[in-house]
């Protein structure tokens, strides 16, 4: 579960305040995947952000009772010195997995042949996007955050073998996904919110929130 309790984030512009959640309260259970519609520049990746726990929040608390992924296509806690071994080695004993099934697993998938022992400050931004996103799938969580749809890289292959892995594990687990798009929420909303002006506003189904979403637009 993933619980929001009277939650405000927002920031100072240098000539305004921007307010990204006032006093927000709602829930996500396991296995009810939420879809939120929310304009460009209104706080969507600071909302993902915070529900992975790279943000904090204002006031209010967020509560995480299930293991709750990284944004998909970001990864913290690799490091640019280091190689793709070492990364990987170090994030699957960061969460008691085993080190040998996670390199293994990264080596195969992102497909960076002898510069998956090289330090990762050699890799060209695509190379380093493969390593990344391998990493995350090597990882299991209970929840996966996805901001804007799936990220892509521009290897044709790498997506084709991440995307078929990635479809079947999301067919198991709980999904959070932020986007402006309505057509980007409907393979996955069970349940769907709009967010607009620092309200968010929860609805039983994608259809309702469509029509508050595009009522206001």
């Amino acid at each position: 579960m993933l619980e929001f309790n009277n939650v405000s984030k927002s920031f100072w512009t240098g000539k305004q305040r921007k307010v990204i959640l006032d006093r927000a309260s709602f829930r996500v259970e396991i296995g009810n995947s939420l879809g939120i519609l929310a304009p460009n520049g209104t706080g969507k990746t600071t909302l993902i952000n915070m529900m992975a726990g790279l943000e904090k929040p204002d006031e209010g608390t967020i509560l995480r009772t299930s293991r709750v992924s990284f944004p998909l296509g970001f990864m913290g806690g690799v490091v640019s010195r280091h190689t793709a071994v070492e990364n990987s080695r170090y994030i699957a004993r960061l969460y008691g997995l085993d080190a040998d099934y996670v390199e293994a697993f990264c080596r195969w998938l992102s497909g960076i042949g002898e510069y998956f022992d090289m330090p990762l400050g050699t890799y060209s931004a695509g190379m380093k996007a493969r390593f990344t996103f391998s990493l995350l799938l090597a990882l299991d969580f209970d929840i996966y955050l996805i901001d804007e749809g799936m990220p892509q890289t521009t290897d044709a292959d790498f997506n084709r073998k991440a995307g078929a892995i990635l479809r079947e594990r999301l067919e198991k687990t709980t999904i959070i996904i932020v986007s402006h798009q309505p057509q980007t929420l409907e393979r996955f909303a069970k349940q769907a919110a709009v967010l607009r002006n620092g309200q968010l506003t929860m609805f039983e189904t994608l259809e309702e929130a469509k029509e508050l979403y595009d009522y206001e637009a």
